[in-house]
């Protein structure tokens, strides 16, 4: 099913925002930070007593443990890229970078308890499918038989490039269990990846896709990107509905940020910053409503599913509860007490040398830099991963893991929520008198869900927020 490439419409852009009325709450701006995973890692810092990590797995759940295993290669740096990952690599860099995530793993299974199990898998990275097809089955032995991961049982989602995506590598994929496959595209319009600093052409994206489906992967995600120089409502749906036609059973809608270190830092603005939030949150609106008119539900502000379409596989997995083991060099991993990763960068030889260094590394029984987690940081942490979902906070649950409510723990952020009009209708963040299961839930709006990357943010504590401004970007 492969399709001529077909030029973009044209539009006019999206109008300026309405003057702000004298009542107004302060004008938060909508593009903040995305926030996928709380604390932040700019909040993370070297550990001096490098912890064991058989001492931080000790005790905690392990029955459904999420793993994660990081590959930071690509074939190309987009320009609005700020992820760990480099471009390309010597002779001999995949293949060493395979041999200390195979150390890593020996070191991270010993220290997991025996009966430990895994609920869900992920290859990210960078690109996995920069990987070989014979340097991706190694990846999926060190995740099965390194890690004891059974991936042809548990949802294993793994991501993608276009011109990563041939057909041995899809082969692989599929025949190791893979449920998931996400490719990025971003957009469907040449003139916007050239815009956005990736090279692609319609016709290869097409093509990867022709060979996806082949494949037979159960999900298919692509991933599109809003806000792009040049990119109008009428070039943005072109796009949605060049990604409709493959009737992906997810699409993910991201917008555009421009961050420091990045290709399009380095171009500087070609609009006002409140000209282009206003132009990002038009798209966006457009963009949800074409993809509710053509049965899909929203998940998250990014995340859209197809209604009719199977899930990538069913996990007991619970991202505010359930642990994460996160290999690679640019993984991070969670306990209850600590979340841990390695040293972090956007600057490619600032990658390089953590790349080396990992490669060098002998021995990965402890921790390196992470950020403790206290009680308050739990209650923080479990909030911003519900209620940034559109099913929002299981009141009950909430209740029942912290004796308390979200109302009693955070009564300035939801009034401030509230007083945008961020709050489902009658959503307060209490559970009624007895906290009884399925009293209820506290949800965002739907102006809520698209102001998402501004209510993660305001959710952040002080000492975060401290941490990730001290921070200095390398």
């Amino acid at each position: 099913m492969t399709t001529a490439p077909a030029p973009a419409p044209a539009s006019t852009p999206a109008p300026a925002p309405a003057p702000a009325r004298p009542d107004d709450p302060p004008y938060a701006p909508p593009y903040q930070s995305y926030v996928y995973a709380y604390p932040h890692k700019t909040a993370y810092r070297e550990l001096p007593d490098r912890p064991a990590l058989r001492e931080l797995w000790a005790g905690e759940p392990q029955h459904a443990l999420s793993l994660y295993l990081h590959i930071p290669f690509c074939e190309v740096r987009c320009g609005f890229c700020n992820l760990f990952t480099r471009i390309g690599g010597p002779d001999g860099l995949t293949t060493a970078y395979l041999d200390a995530l195979d150390r890593q793993a020996g070191a991270v299974r010993a220290a997991l308890d025996e009966g430990a199990r895994f609920a869900l898998a992920a290859f990210g990275g960078g690109t996995p499918t920069y990987l070989s097809a014979a340097e991706l089955e190694r990846l999926c032995d060190i995740a099965e038989h390194r890690m004891g991961a059974d991936l042809r049982a548990v949802p294993l989602s793994v991501e993608a490039s276009p011109a990563t995506a041939t057909a041995d590598r899809l082969a692989v994929l599929a025949e190791r269990g893979t449920t998931r496959l996400s490719l990025g595209v971003q957009s469907f319009v040449d003139a916007e990846a050239r815009s956005a600093v990736r090279p692609q052409k319609r016709a290869d994206v097409e093509a990867a896709l022709d060979r996806i489906r082949a494949a037979g992967f159960p999900v298919l995600n692509i991933d599109l990107i809003y806000g792009i120089d040049g990119q109008t409502e009428a070039s943005w749906l072109h796009s949605l509905d060049a990604a409709l036609a493959w009737q992906p059973e997810e699409l993910y809608l991201y917008p555009l940020y421009v961050r420091p270190l990045t290709g399009l830092a380095r171009r500087g603005e070609a609009e006002s910053p409140a000209q282009w939030d206003a132009r990002r949150l038009a798209l966006y609106r457009s963009g949800r409503d074409h993809l509710l008119a053509h049965g899909y539900e929203q998940v998250s502000m990014r995340m859209f599913r197809r209604a009719s379409a199977p899930q990538a596989g069913v996990s007991e997995y619970a991202c505010q509860t359930d642990g994460m083991v996160g290999l690679g060099c640019g993984a991070r991993s969670y306990t209850s007490r600590l979340h841990y990763s390695f040293d972090y960068a956007v600057d490619a030889t600032e990658v390089r040398r953590i790349i080396d260094d990992y490669v060098a590394t002998e021995t990965f029984d402890r921790a390196v830099v992470g950020r403790a987690m206290t009680p308050a940081e739990a209650r923080r942490r479990h909030l911003v991963q519900s209620l940034l979902q559109a099913e929002g906070v299981a009141l009950a649950e909430y209740r029942a893991r912290f004796g308390s409510t979200p109302a009693e723990d955070f009564p300035a952020e939801l009034a401030a929520f509230t007083a945008r009009g961020w709050l489902a209708e009658g959503a307060d963040g209490t559970d009624g008198a007895d906290g009884a299961s399925g009293a209820g839930r506290l949800r965002l709006s739907s102006e809520g869900l698209a102001h998402s990357d501004a209510v993660g943010p305001m959710l952040f504590s002080p000492e975060v927020r401290t941490l990730m401004a001290e921070y200095e970007a390398k």
